[in-house]
């Protein structure tokens, strides 16, 4: 990667509040620009909102207020709810800028000197949500295909732009360039389309019915039809052709859209381009929808999902968990459903069990067995696993990213984040601590997983930037981060590094829309103690420093925990739930006034929590969904 790189989102219609589909293409967006951030690209990200149009006007004269009143408001949501989102647009774009009309304009004139506009009658069913005439052939009952409401028979004169004497050219240009529409569904789609004839293209509004527009440069009796003023914020945005910011940004050019304006952005706008002498865009990366349940998302099935509202439902991690469930979870191109079911096992599964856990893992040992030197002995083949691994992702999340393919590109970096789970496994670092011979393999093993873990605050900064933000605060990483250092095999002494933990913390009852976490799960029956019973109880958190198996016992593992002023050994029966460094780092709740007792032959000086449900049995240690010091009292 090299050069500048310039993305663009749609342009948001003011019709409506940000939902769902706003929220992942925009995600998506940021998500791509982030990544060529990282490459050192200089990249120029554009959204904003399409605030012209019929229904426009219609909305705010319902409201009783003027259009550019209402379309404020509903832009301003738009942008509020990107921010909190924590999204970097560079560039907000509005319809209604005089930046925006001023190149408006300036096309417009240049095709009507160019003979390319003409004025001709027309008459033909029109759907006002839409803002479009519907053929007889696209027709479905006599209503619009997509708003399934009746259709208007309009007959007036229009300005038309001659659309139809590029459709050779069209043809061509898409066979020629493969690439030009992908993913590859949607450039057979288009070509399907043009198999028929293409007819020229509506581009105005007369003033008699309609107002809130672009006026036409050559005839103000006019206002520019939507689809011609929207798509021309592309261009207006870069300060149009001459300026220096289009010259230089142009020629990157990459559009992100949903499928369901592929039609205008696939066959419209390369037709303008052409016309207007404009070089095409590189690339049309095309997702498709989000359903909510199985189904499609309706204000009258109250399933709309607002991403601001449903992220701030899971706290502090809200942000990064709903982009990483949307990037993972929907192959780009196809259709996906958002379910908070699935949205919970990925948070739990992927973002608090394998990440977090890592995290945590690997940073509690690092502290706590460290050495002041950092020494390390040589490599072995349990390193140059991690090493080849750390290449492999490298290459798979290139060249997913070159095709907009975040799915794969998170797959690629947890087939990493597994491998280093299992590194851990295998060289058990607890067990070469209490070797003094071993200490050279034991500071080349806790350098391993310092620059392993430094490489994760690197490539995961596109995908959930909060965390990976934490990530390389924790390793001494406090430069911007730079795709070029995601590397592994080059350090040799340990960099300072913080224990982290809770990075995400466990969901694991969602009931009613309540979310319950591992720290609210202790339950005190029905027993009827009183509240003095129950200040009887010394709860403390604590940290889990070292873990082994009980000699001789299946269920027993001994936990060597941090109180803060103290440790003590806790022995607990949870061996065949939990492997020993499955452990390590966690921050658990103890009961730490219990009396001591020995249990085949450990003295235990306290008990550890933990739940179970009645199904299987499976017992789950209660650990915080907000990081405390070890000894803070459980209340």
């Amino acid at each position: 990667m090299s050069g500048p790189f310039y993305l663009t989102t749609p342009i948001y219609y003011v019709n409506a509040l940000p939902h769902l589909g706003h929220a992942y293409t925009t995600i998506a967006a940021d998500t791509m620009a982030r990544y060529h951030r990282l490459a050192g690209e200089d990249v120029w990200f554009l959204t904003g909102t399409d605030e012209h149009g019929d229904r426009i006007a219609q909305i705010a004269a319902a409201a009783n207020v003027p259009p550019l009143e209402y379309a404020d408001k509903i832009s301003a949501e738009f942008r509020r709810t990107w921010d909190r989102l924590g999204l970097r647009y560079d560039d907000y774009i509005r319809t209604t800028e005089e930046r925006h009309k001023k190149v408006v304009q300036a096309i417009l004139q240049k095709l009507w000197d160019a003979g390319e506009i003409y004025l001709g009658k027309y008459g033909g069913h029109y759907c006002f949500g839409c803002e479009r005439f519907y053929t007889e052939k696209e027709i479905v009952d006599g209503k619009c295909p997509d708003h399934l409401t009746v259709l208007t028979w309009i007959e007036e004169e229009n300005y038309f732009f001659k659309m139809s004497k590029y459709q050779s050219w069209l043809i061509d240009y898409v066979n020629q360039h493969p690439d030009f529409i992908r993913p590859e569904r949607y450039r057979n789609e288009i070509l399907g389309f043009l198999r028929d004839p293409l007819q020229d293209l509506s581009i105005s509004r007369p003033r008699t019915r309609l107002t809130w527009g672009v006026p036409l440069p050559f005839d103000d009796k006019y206002v520019t039809y939507v689809w011609f003023d929207a798509l021309i914020n592309y261009v207006s945005a870069l300060g149009g052709p001459g300026d220096l910011r289009f010259e230089k940004f142009w020629p990157a050019a990459q559009h992100l859209i949903g499928k369901d304006i592929l039609k205008p952005h696939a066959v419209y706008w390369p037709c303008m381009l052409k016309a207007a002498g404009i070089p095409l865009y590189q690339h049309l990366n095309v997702h498709a929808y989000w359903t909510v349940e199985g189904h499609k998302m309706s204000k009258s099935l109250g399933n709309v999902i607002e991403p601001l509202a449903f992220a701030a439902e899971y706290g502090q991690v809200g942000n990064d968990a709903f982009r990483y469930f949307i990037l993972r979870e929907m192959t780009f191109g196809l259709d996906s459903d958002f379910a908070k079911d699935a949205f919970v096992t990925r948070l739990n599964a992927d973002l608090a069990n394998d990440l977090g856990n890592l995290v945590a893992r690997a940073t509690t040992l690092i502290a706590n067995f460290a050495a002041g030197a950092g020494v390390t002995g040589p490599a072995t083949a349990d390193e140059e696993q991690v090493h080849r691994a750390g290449v492999e992702t490298r290459r798979l999340l290139d060249g997913a990213m070159g095709e907009f393919a975040f799915q794969r590109g998170l797959a690629a970096i947890w087939e990493l984040i597994g491998t280093l789970n299992r590194y851990i496994d295998a060289t058990q670092p607890w067990a070469l601590a209490k070797k003094p011979a071993e200490r050279p393999r034991l500071d080349r093993v806790l350098v391993t997983l310092a620059e392993a873990v430094r490489y994760l605050g690197i490539v995961l900064d596109p995908f959930v930037p909060e965390a990976a933000a934490k990530i390389r605060v924790a390793v001494g990483l406090t430069s911007p981060p730079r795709l070029a250092e995601a590397t592994l095999g080059r350090l040799d002494r340990l960099p300072p590094v913080q224990k982290l933990s809770g990075l995400f913390p466990r969901v694991v009852a969602v009931k009613d829309d309540v979310k319950v976490t591992e720290a609210a799960r202790v339950e005190l029956g029905t027993g009827g103690i009183t509240i003095n019973d129950f200040s009887r109880v010394d709860l403390r958190v604590a940290e889990v420093l070292t873990a082994e198996a009980v000699p001789k016992s299946k269920k027993l593992l001994k936990l060597t925990v941090s109180l803060g002023s103290e440790q003590r050994t806790i022995v607990a029966g949870i061996a065949q739930h939990y492997a020993p460094a499955d452990l390590v780092g966690k921050k658990v709740v103890v009961v730490a006034n219990l009396e001591p007792a020995t249990l085949m032959g450990v003295q235990s000086q306290g008990m550890v929590l933990a739940g179970s449900t009645d199904d299987d049995g499976a017992l789950a240690v209660l650990t915080l969904d907000r990081d405390l010091p070890p000894g803070a009292k459980v209340r």
